[in-house]
């Protein structure tokens, strides 16, 4: 982090940046420095700590100039980027201000990894001087600083040098012109104002109109407006200025949420008064958003669907007087409702990145691993669409670089997705097919790939294909042909299309057919000239599913034979259809346009004519892409992975299955991403990466050599959860003839699914025939089996269930016999009752003693050697411990306490000692035993009754005879005796001593019986006839009692001193109501000093005290107001 720089010094510019930085100033006016500050205060030192690396700080801004305040945030440590506010006092957001005099600018460098945030202040004026808070947030970590804004009038430049007056007219040079001394006349000095000794804001305040508050309010320095408001209506309340027009104004502010109707009410002294609704002095007119409601003397002005712009201050006239007010509307934050859906696409598609918030019209931010999307950075790439309350990222043609994660900022949330881009495989829609043409016929060869936007070349035999005015190559959209008109010999040959861009090449062959005319006798048997690659008789011609088939068959004889097409045993007719024959002289051709899966069987074609005949058999073979597979499904699940199984597809298309793509797609999402680009030849898969607890759904391709099938069904939803692992720490807790208990711990790994219960089984030694002991899942971490042969040795082991079904099991390690074990009888005292137990009289006693032995043992109590049987003494009794309880202790009840457990002729015992013990009674035979100078030695003797323990120590008070008050001399004094010293001289003593043990000091205190009098050694004083001193007064109250507000729920206290001879009666009051024995007051008067605490005291313990003081010669009486507010939440005072 950078280290923070020390403010300028007066008369220099603002403080520069860190070093190595050239970033603004943190305020600077963009045409004039800044070269003091304010008066009367100092420079403000910021030490940049927490957040900040740089905080703005407090200017003197010139009235008309711009001005801009820099902050700047190290994010290196934080785990988001952190969020900005800007404020104005103590709750104006000045956010949602921005427009064209409040801008804001945020800036991120990537290699220091620190945020730049700007706020700009165009053309300043008054109403910008005042307080202003940045605030920074990041998850759980949070800072602020505040600085002030100042604004000063324009000042006028002097003439500090007398030369520069004397000007030339005219431009021509420094000779040109006439001399003009306009510059040096005599300029008037403005009259500065002087200010007012003593000026009393608030009443400047009580009489100003609240649209005037903001500027009094910075006229007289009071930056927190919200504070001055709460006084300023506590003072209306006290001083209410009577009003002829209106019963009841309007409070002086109000707040309502955006979107919700707020009603202003006054009530009026006229019922039949007219009144006026204005809105920043403006006149309100009755409309759909603004209704006026008139009922008897209330008249009221109901605003629907506040927005900003309602943000205003409103004004009731009822003739020349007015009742004003303040709206303040709150803007609730935009939350994301729809989350970003993760990307997975190939190069050159199109993306869209769609999020769902919560109001029409908010503002979404996009950015790219941390670097903002915007209209002037992300050009022609990227496009951003707003539909209600959706917004959408769209990236036209996706590429390598645009892989990363995308983020969606609001003001009230953030959602993420990440996109991943591969590389896009051309598949290829329909091939080539070899030709076998005539002399002077054409030959079309015709491809299809899936992407139109692809080129290729023709080469023929190895060389590229050029075109001319007999070969034309031609490609539409995702059709690519190589026409060749009137075929000749040297045609003939391998021809190949290469896509570009690809390693894929699609070949077939061109055939020439030459045609030799030979003589001929007249006589000719027919003969068919069938070219296909066919063994024997059965040729096999294959078309793909929807594309044109034409068979031309070659057919010779003398004279011109009949030609017989046939389908099994029907004949193909010679027509138009889909399914015809087309015959010519020694041509005959069998077309099929657009071949489907009935066009699929035997074929034979026969010619006859005089001379014989001949036949050819042939099988068209219709092949198509593959129906989708079927019975998609999960089969199992883990933590973030599922089993998928599916079957293969009902027909295959006629080509063997290559394998199979799969997608996936979260419940309730319509966006699909593929798992593979390869094709997947099982038909069971492991999807990976997913994410635990979220519910999916798949679907399966089929893919053969004709291309992809339709999708199959989706799956079932599930849900990615793994089994617990086992659970852990299996131990047997107890085992009796026919039964066992158990107990375990939860498993070390639960997951998402959590655990439904546990199933406990068990089997005999050397068995496998597990049997379940409890037919629904237990959810306590024990059980007992029951029901166990006597004397088997059993295995026992426990599996947790969830939702993805069993854990491994937990297994004992070796098998537990069934017979109860006899077990010694055994105390385990607790280590505190080892000792002995003190407890204070009126206690409770309550001792849970655990023991252990089999069979159940006999549990006996004795108290100091005798069977226990005071009723004031309990015990209960369990199979494992047993409890001795006494519901008030009495001193009687002390003694020792012995609990004996016994199993026939064993036998264990312990011994718990109880005392009973209270407050000791006062010391006996208190008195003074020697007095020299200012020394008085004291004895006496410990009390008769110790309380039933050791007193711990004594402490002595003494009292001056005439005023009697009692003062502390020593605590904790070990000798029934002490020496008191430092007595004045002439005053007479009198002593009380109080006795002390662990309970504390006794009640009452052991009086000295006589008295010690401080005379002065040596010297013998005639004293004059005493003459006592009327020093009897009435009561009079030294210190008032002072009105408070305090908070609800916290403790207070309101103090007063009085002075009155003889001591006179205090009495506490409330509302006039005297406070008896109210234990939430609590009454206390140390030596004239009186105070009245109140403990958490509530809404209704305000209103008005009085302490009254009373004696034989009078009274006297002071009061005070006592306020007590409610706690306010810290998300209340955020909202305000």
């Amino acid at each position: 982090m950078p280290e923070p720089k020390k403010p300028a010094a007066k008369g220099d510019k603002a403080a520069a940046a860190p070093a190595g930085k050239t970033d603004v100033p943190p305020a600077v006016e963009n045409n004039e420095p800044r070269d003091e500050h304010v008066p009367g205060e100092d420079p403000q030192m910021s030490e940049l700590t927490g957040l900040f690396v740089l905080k703005p700080e407090s200017v003197t801004a010139t009235k008309g100039k711009d001005i801009t305040f820099v902050a700047k945030v190290d994010s290196s440590n934080l785990l988001r980027k952190p969020a900005m506010k800007w404020l104005k006092g103590k709750w104006l957001d000045l956010g949602s201000k921005a427009g064209k005099h409040l801008q804001f600018k945020e800036s991120y460098d990537r290699n220091t990894k620190i945020y730049t945030y700007e706020m700009s202040i165009i053309k300043v004026v008054d109403g910008d001087a005042g307080g202003y808070r940045c605030e920074v947030t990041s998850k759980d970590k949070c800072d602020s600083c505040t600085f002030e804004v100042s604004v000063q009038a324009v000042q006028e430049e002097q003439q500090d040098n007398i030369l520069e007056a004397f000007k030339r007219s005219g431009d021509a040079g420094e000779d040109a012109g006439d001399l003009d001394f306009s510059a040096l006349l005599k300029k008037r000095e403005k009259k500065q104002q002087q200010v007012k000794e003593e000026v009393d804001v608030w009443e400047i305040l009580k009489e100003a109109r609240p649209c005037d508050y903001e500027k009094i309010a910075f006229e007289y320095g009071i930056t927190d407006l919200r504070g001055m408001l709460k006084r300023l209506k506590k003072m209306k309340k006290v001083e209410p200025k009577k009003s002829d027009a209106f019963l009841r104004k309007m409070d002086s502010a109000y707040s309502v949420d955006k979107g919700k109707r707020i009603q202003l009410s006054v009530e009026v002294t006229d019922p039949n008064a007219q009144v006026k609704w204005l809105k920043n002095g403006q006149e309100i007119k009755p409309s759909a958003k603004y209704v006026f409601e008139s009922v008897g003397n209330k008249r009221t002005l109901t605003i629907n669907k506040c927005n900003l712009s309602d943000d205003a201050a409103y004004e009731c006239v009822v003739g020349e007087e007015k009742s004003f007010t303040e709206v303040f509307v709150k803007e609730p934050p935009v939350t994301i409702t729809k989350l970003l859906d993760d990307v997975h696409t190939v190069v050159g598609e199109k993306v869209e990145f769609e999020v769902e918030v919560s109001e029409e019209g908010a503002s979404v931010k996009w950015m790219k691993d941390g670097v903002e999307l915007n209209r002037e950075t992300a050009g022609s790439k990227y496009r951003f669409k707003k539909d209600g309350k959706r917004h959408i990222l769209i990236i036209n043609e996706a590429t390598k670089e645009d892989i990363g994660k995308y983020y969606a900022f609001t003001n009230g949330g953030e959602s993420q997705a990440e996109l991943e881009v591969e590389d896009k495989e051309l598949e290829v829609l329909q091939s080539i097919a070899d030709l076998t043409v005539k002399a002077a016929e054409q030959a079309v060869f015709k491809c299809e790939v899936s992407d139109e936007k692809v080129t290729g070349k023709w080469f023929k035999d190895g060389v590229e294909v050029q075109p001319s005015d007999r070969i034309k190559m031609t490609h539409i959209g995702r059709t690519h042909k190589l026409t060749i008109d009137d075929v000749k010999q040297s045609d003939a040959g391998d021809y190949t299309f290469v896509p570009d861009g690809y390693a894929l090449s699609l070949s077939a062959k061109l055939n020439f057919l030459e045609i030799k005319i030979d003589y001929v006798p007249r006589q000719d048997p027919p003969k068919i000239h069938l070219d296909t690659s066919g063994t024997g008789n059965k040729n096999t011609i294959t078309v793909v599913a929807g594309n044109k088939l034409r068979l031309d068959v070659e057919i010779t004889g003398e004279p011109a034979p009949t030609v017989c097409w046939m389908k099994g045993d029907t004949e193909v007719a010679e027509a138009e259809g889909r399914v015809r024959v087309e015959t010519r002289k020694t041509l005959s051709s069998f077309v099929i346009e657009g071949a489907e899966k009935e066009d699929e069987g035997h074929y034979s074609i026969t010619v006859t004519n005089p001379a014989g005949e001949d036949k050819a058999e042939l099988f068209i073979k219709i092949v198509d892409v593959p129906n989708p597979p079927e019975n998609v499904k999960c089969t199992s699940v883990g933590e973030d992975s599922a089993i998928i199984t599916w079957d293969p597809p009902a027909f295959d298309g006629g080509v063997p299955i290559k394998g199979y793509l799969m997608e996936r797609k979260k419940v309730g999402s319509a966006r699909w991403t593929k798992l593979n680009f390869d094709v997947y030849e099982s038909t069971t898969y492991d999807a990976k990466k997913m994410i635990e607890g979220v519910l999916y759904e798949m679907r399966v391709f089929a893919v053969n050599g004709i291309g992809i099938s339709q999708p199959s069904a989706n799956s079932k939803p599930f849900m990615p959860i793994a089994p617990t692992s086992e659970p852990t720490r299996l131990t047997v807790d107890d085992v009796t003839d026919t039964t066992c208990a158990l107990k375990w711990r939860p498993p070390e790994k639960i997951g998402a699914g959590g655990i439904d219960g546990y199933i406990i089984e068990y089997c005999k030694e050397g068995s496998d025939d597990w049997v379940q002991a409890n037919e629904e899942p237990v959810s306590k971490n024990q059980y007992r089996v029951k029901g166990l042969p006597v004397g088997e040795k059993m295995l026992f082991r426990v599996v947790a269930v969830n939702i993805a079904g069993r854990s491994p099991p937990a297994t004992l390690g070796q098998a537990v016999t069934i017979r109860e074990i006899m077990e010694h009888p055994k105390i385990r005292l607790p280590r505190q009752l080892r000792t002995k137990l003190i407890v204070r009289v009126g206690e409770k006693v309550n001792l849970v003693i655990p023991f252990q032995g089999k069979p159940r043992p006999i549990v006996t109590w004795f108290k100091d050697g005798a069977l226990l049987e005071d009723n004031t003494v309990g015990t209960r009794t369990s199979d494992k411990d047993t409890i001795l309880f006494i519901r008030t202790a009495e001193r009687s009840h002390s003694g020792k306490y012995t609990l004996s457990v016994q199993i026939e002729n064993m036998s264990d015992s312990a011994d718990i000692h109880i005392q009973v013990v209270e407050k000791p009674g006062p010391p006996i035979d208190v008195h003074v035993t020697e007095v020299w100078g200012f020394n008085v030695a004291l004895e006496w003797k410990p009390p008769k009754d110790d309380g039933n323990c050791e007193i711990i120590g004594y402490t002595i008070q003494k009292a001056d005879m005439k005023t009697k008050e009692w003062f502390l001399v020593y605590e904790h004094n070990r000798r029934p005796s002490c020496t008191v010293s430092d007595l004045v001289m002439g005053n007479e003593y009198s002593f009380r001593v109080y006795s002390e043990n662990i309970c504390g000091l006794s009640d009452e205190p052991g009086r000295s019986k006589n008295t010690a009098i401080i005379t002065k050694t040596g010297l013998v004083h005639n004293r004059a006839p005493f003459k006592e001193k009327d020093i009897s007064s009435s009561p009079k109250f030294t210190a008032p009692l002072v009105d408070r507000s305090v908070v609800a729920g916290y403790s207070a206290a309101i103090s007063c001193a009085v002075r009155g001879f003889p001591k006179p009666k205090i009495v506490w009051m409330k509302n006039n109501m005297i406070i008896g024995e109210d234990p939430k007051y609590l009454m206390q008067n140390k030596q004239g000093v009186l105070t009245l605490n109140i403990r958490k005291p509530s809404l209704f313990d305000g209103g008005r005290y009085s302490c009254r003081a009373i004696n034989d010669l009078g009274q006297d009486e002071v009061e005070c107001k006592l306020e007590v507010r409610a706690v306010q939440e810290k998300g209340e005072e955020a909202k305000k």
